[in-house]
């Protein structure tokens, strides 16, 4: 089974409509970078350095010397950034929604 990085990159953007949520990823960066989104430089950088890491031709285990091995870092890198990167964006979206209605800190109840 061989896989392409096209069809690797076709198959995450159709995680849980990824596509949809790009204008969205893109509003939570600007925002992030001009300081109003608050969050960890980790929970930002990260998964977008690993959507790089997937699109660039650069690999640690290149695809011509290991063909099967060399789509699975791809792979790996895939299903660590694609859930990690929707988890802040629908953190961002609940965050985006409270200050639209003006709510600057929630209460939150501990469920036992």
């Amino acid at each position: 089974m061989k896989y392409k990085k096209v069809e690797l990159l076709k198959e995450a953007i159709k995680h849980k409509g990824f596509i949809q949520k790009v204008p969205v990823i893109w509003r939570m960066v600007k925002l992030w970078r001009k300081g109003e989104y608050k969050t960890s430089a980790i929970d930002i950088v990260l998964p977008l350095l690993g959507l790089l890491y997937v699109i660039s031709p650069i690999d640690l285990i290149p695809e011509i010397a290991v063909p099967f091995i060399g789509s699975l870092d791809d792979l790996a890198v895939l299903a660590v950034i694609i859930p990690k990167l929707m988890k802040e964006v629908d953190k961002f979206l609940l965050w985006e929604a409270m200050q639209k209605e003006g709510i600057t800190t929630i209460d939150v109840e501990e469920v036992k």
